[in-house]
């Protein structure tokens, strides 16, 4: 691949990369920062391929997750916080794809259903990178669910690099899904290696 420029679909699981914040905020009072995160894999990704980094193009990246309604998002306060992510993912060109959230509830107990969500994000994945013919697909999650995604992946030939950050249990990586990718990104280990990787992908954030 020398000499020549190579194109990035980015496919982020909207749940997983939240409850990476949430440990992130937990943690350290910090969340990451997309476009830091966006350079880091290109960085990455031009070192795999023996490339300058400025060859290596972010095509195309595209978020998904369930979301409340809005009368209920509004009554629970997550309006704000919300819109103030999604322009984090408008000014680095991220296509955002929701489906409302349904609430459950069985007594004192709330269940919340995200329906179909991960088949959304499998599918378009497979179509835009058949349609697209990327070279690198980057998968950002931990869910056993895609295992067969980045298996039909390999069968059309792309390099797929997995994302994770495991921070606990809520954000933990199935050992499925890793023996299926090209390569494995675990943010924890490389944070461990450099430890100032961590403050150049993340914002410090209000704990209020």
């Amino acid at each position: 691949m020398n000499n020549t420029l190579c194109s990035i679909g980015i496919f982020i699981d909207g749940g997983y990369y939240a409850k990476i914040n949430e440990a992130l905020k937990e943690q350290s009072s910090q969340n990451i920062v997309v476009g830091k995160l966006f350079d880091y894999l290109r960085g990455s990704i031009a070192q795999l391929a023996g490339i300058p980094e400025h060859d290596c193009v972010i095509a195309q990246s595209h978020y998904y997750r369930g979301r409340y309604r809005v009368q209920d998002a509004n009554a629970k306060h997550l309006l704000y916080s919300e819109r103030k992510f999604e322009d984090d993912l408008i000014e680095n060109d991220v296509v955002f794809h929701y489906k409302h959230l349904r609430e459950i509830r069985n007594g004192n107990e709330t269940t919340i259903i995200e329906k179909g969500i991960d088949v959304w994000f499998a599918l378009e994945a497979y179509q835009l990178s058949l349609l697209h013919n990327f070279d690198y697909v980057v998968l950002i999650t931990g869910d056993a669910d895609h295992e067969m995604l980045a298996r039909k992946l390999r069968t059309l030939k792309r390099r797929v690099i997995l994302l994770t950050w495991n921070l606990g249990a809520q954000s933990s990586t199935s050992r499925l899904l890793k023996e299926e990718v090209w390569h494995h990104i675990e943010l924890r280990e490389a944070c461990a290696t450099d430890s100032s990787l961590q403050s150049k992908l993340c914002r410090t954030v209000s704990t209020q």
